[in-house]
């Protein structure tokens, strides 16, 4: 790939500055001892995940896919090396390291003969590792998650600082919220591939959660391994990469006719030769009953607060990922050429709001899609590792509406003559073409010092037609973007904290048509070609302290960029009108939080997490309704400020209980004092952020009665609680009170009861209860969500 040549100074010359900033610490980089070796089993096959600590100390590390590991930055001394997983056998020694030392230990393993009720281990869990990062980041353990019916989405919504917002029920348009960010100035990735444009069967709110291992989510600030213009943070869907054969498929049959299947099969044989594939599918008839006001067909006159049942709102799609390729060697650590095949089929039932309605307006679309994905480290040289990834989405939308009627929430129409449909007469078929390709290398230079670079390029290109229209030339202009996202990042670390400098590069390039009026006549339509370029420079920094083993404390700040997406650019053909005229956001992002873990003894453990976050925004692209009210459309905000706090609170007990909560407050204010050239202060300068919740959080517990009655028997009982304080739908200083909108105060309550037996919970049964107290609840502009529903779900897994 050849990037234009304005990427080669401001790289080149910020490597070169880096290194020079590097050069007067290279000096005391040996002053650290550093422990690195191999494990593997009995047949000297590699084992991966193995626990690798110093026993009683926090350095620790776990082996990759080849078996490594690697822990540096560690204090002369005498100490007790540790090996551990469960199934094997612990092995322990004793050694002496000194200043500057390299120790190899490379041990084999031996299996256990015998099952382990509890283990301990010194090492730190992936999870952990990610937490302890300089970055403003939370991790969803995404396999105690696995018995529910949650998707990607709403196991999202429990974290701390994020609501996931619907438009209804299951594959209903979802716009994720982040400390105030939301939507697209949020990026999402799986495996650190950015997933924009992948189509409407691709969703994290259709994805199940079996799909993945754990989520992270960095809030404000986003390392450079995720090559994105995120403007207030990044989720990265880690997925599961089993090294040994495995099988996990599910099945759940829930209210509203819900059916959700999952299929997780992994092959892999002692040469190293792997298949994988994925599966899932959703389907619901959505049919919930909402409360609305119902106009009669002819009159139009309105019944207020009427219970009717959603009609016209079936979705269901289907996915498949499928990869072939080999892990473990020598030319690659993992090496997978692959396909995603995915379809949906979605009603529609509503406009931007609840007044519109739909009886037969619908869309459907594909995903065909090939991937490859390469990993290795250590390429070329010791401690370099190399990633490349690439795919290209082949796949089709189609927006159908021809039935030429008008519905009321009854199900009730009218007929017109002539051809025509409820919004605009079309069966538009299109093509987002859209290519990616993302690459990322890492230095670790020694036990101090490591560099990043990155780089993300994508290409998208909307192609359509539409047969009931063939002459509409507005189908036939470019609609193209192009867009890079470079980083480059130092890391120096040492044994209590470590700090990371990064900078990142933004380019994009919009291709369009503009239309005018050639001639001054009324009706003369005439289009010229447009191209807009976007090139800026965005640079940060995040830093960590371990002030003791149980107390850390984390900084962080980003300027960063967010460039406007392809449906925000030329609309989504549902609900989004196009605005071609949106400016790139930019931001100041500042975090600054602490965690406390402490263990009260007799198995009791608490953690405490604090963060005070601020942002800074300017032409902050939002969501507002669009001239007729029908639908939405992004616009700029000069200015906007975001002070906000996130508190959270977990306690456990044992393997028996574990409960804790989380509360986000945000003062996401309009900073906007002077707008369209105006002298006179805005009405609204300093009002909050309309339709955007501002007090919000969620309580859970979970306790877990192990050997009922058998061993390996165990029975779980979670409850989750979700609150949202009231918020204003409009500018709160516009209107008389009694004129003023209100999304209300929301409560759900959800239950969850799993029943798992076998050693390793082989089989699991699950019954979920949601929104047990049948509230009404609002997202996106005051569209209702389902009420109390029940799902039941079995799972296998070997």
């Amino acid at each position: 790939m050849t990037l234009p040549a304005r990427y080669s100074y401001p790289l080149s010359g910020l490597l070169l500055l880096t290194l020079l900033l590097a050069f007067p610490f290279l000096s005391s980089a040996q002053q650290q001892a550093t422990i690195e070796g191999r494990v593997v089993n009995e047949s000297a096959e590699p084992l991966t995940g193995i626990n690798v600590a110093l026993e009683g100390t926090r350095w620790g590390a776990t082996t990759n896919a080849n078996g490594r590991y690697s822990i540096r930055n560690i204090a002369a001394g005498n100490y007790t090396i540790v090996a551990s997983s469960i199934g094997f056998q612990t092995r322990k020694e004793e050694l002496s390291l000194n200043a500057g030392q390299t120790h190899t230990w490379n041990i084999t393993l031996q299996q256990a003969a015998y099952n382990l009720d509890a283990v301990t281990v010194s090492g730190k869990s992936e999870l952990r590792e990610v937490e302890e990062k300089a970055f403003n980041v939370d991790v969803v353990n995404a396999k105690k998650l696995h018995a529910t019916t949650l998707d990607l989405g709403h196991a999202l919504d429990r974290v701390s600082g994020v609501r996931v917002r619907e438009s209804g029920g299951v594959g209903s348009r979802m716009n994720f919220s982040m400390n105030g960010f939301t939507g697209n100035q949020v990026k999402f990735f799986v495996d650190g591939i950015p997933i924009d444009n992948f189509g409407s069967s691709f969703q994290l709110n259709n994805i199940p959660v079996n799909y993945a291992e754990r989520i992270e989510v960095y809030k404000g600030v986003v390392p450079v391994g995720l090559g994105a213009d995120a403007l207030g943070g990044a989720v990265n869907v880690i997925t599961n990469r089993y090294q040994q054969t495995h099988a996990d498929v599910s099945y759940s049959y829930g209210s509203f006719n819900t059916h959700r299947t999952n299929a997780n099969l992994v092959y892999v044989a002692e040469s190293g030769f792997t298949a994988q594939i994925n599966a899932f599918q959703n389907y619901s008839d959505n049919n919930y009953d909402i409360t609305v006001d119902v106009a009669d067909i002819e009159t139009g006159a309105y019944d207020k607060n009427r219970e009717v049942e959603r009609f016209n709102d079936t979705y269901h799609n289907e996915t498949v990922i499928a990869n072939l390729g080999v892990v473990n060697k020598s030319f690659a650590d993992r090496l997978l050429v692959g396909i995603t095949l995915g379809q949906n089929y979605d009603e529609i039932q509503t406009g931007a709001r609840q007044v519109s309605v739909f009886g037969d307006w619908h869309r459907k679309g594909n995903l065909i899609m090939p991937t490859l994905k390469y990993q290795k480290s250590d390429l070329f040289t010791e401690n370099l590792d190399v990633s490349l990834n690439a795919n290209y989405n082949f796949g089709e939308e189609q927006n159908i509406d021809t039935s030429h009627r008008r519905y009321n929430w009854l199900g009730d129409y009218v007929e017109y003559e002539g051809p025509g449909g409820e919004r605009s007469y079309s069966k538009y078929k299109y093509q987002n073409n859209n290519g990616l390709v993302t690459t990322n290398w890492n230095y670790q230079i020694n036990g101090r010092h490591a560099l990043s670079l990155g780089n993300t390029f994508n290409t998208f290109s909307r192609e359509g037609h539409d047969p009931l229209n063939p002459d509409d030339i507005t189908n036939d202009q470019p609609k193209k973007t192009r867009k890079n996202v470079a980083g480059l990042s130092y890391q120096y670390s040492r044994e209590d904290w470590n700090v990371s400098l990064f900078t990142k590069h933004y380019f994009q390039k919009n291709i369009y048509v503009q239309s005018y009026n050639p001639s001054g006549d009324y009706g003369d339509v005439a289009y010229r070609d447009r191209t807009s370029n976007f090139s800026k420079m965005g640079y940060g920094a995040a830093a960590t302290y371990f002030a003791t083993d149980n107390l850390q404390l984390k900084a962080s700040y980003e300027k960063s960029y967010r460039l406007p997406n392809s449906n925000e650019l030329f609309g989504n053909l549902v609900n989004l009108e196009g605005n071609i005229e949106l400016d790139p956001e930019k931001s100041h992002n500042y975090n600054l939080g602490g965690s406390y873990w402490m263990d009260l003894g007799s198995g009791h453990r608490l953690n405490v997490n604090q963060t005070v976050f601020y942002r800074d925004a300017s032409d902050f692209i939002r969501t507002k309704l669009n001239t007729n009210q029908t639908q939405q459309v992004k616009d700029n905000l000069g200015s906007v400020t975001n002070l906000g706090l996130e508190s959270q609170v977990y306690y456990q007990y044992q393997d028996k209980l574990a409960a804790g909560f989380n509360l986000t407050y945000q003062d996401l204010r309009n900073n906007t004092k002077y707008v369209d050239g105006r002298t006179t202060e805005s009405v609204v300068y300093r009002d909050r952020i309309p339709n955007m919740p501002y007090f919000y959080g969620n309580a859970n517990a979970e306790y877990t009665f192990n050997n009922l009655w058998q061993n390996n028997h165990s029975l779980s009982i979670g409850y989750n609680l979700l609150y949202v304080h009231d918020f204003y739908l409009y500018w709160p200083s516009l209107g008389t009170n009694s004129e003023k909108l209100a999304i209300p105060q929301q409560i759900s309550h959800d239950i969850t009861i799993t029943y798992n037996l076998g050693p390793t919970n082989r089989f699991q049964f699950t019954l979920e209860a949601r929104n047990i107290t049948d509230e009404r609840r609002y997202d996106n502009f005051s569209l209702q969500k389902p009420g109390r529903n029940f799902s039941g779900k079995v799972r296998y897994s070997f």
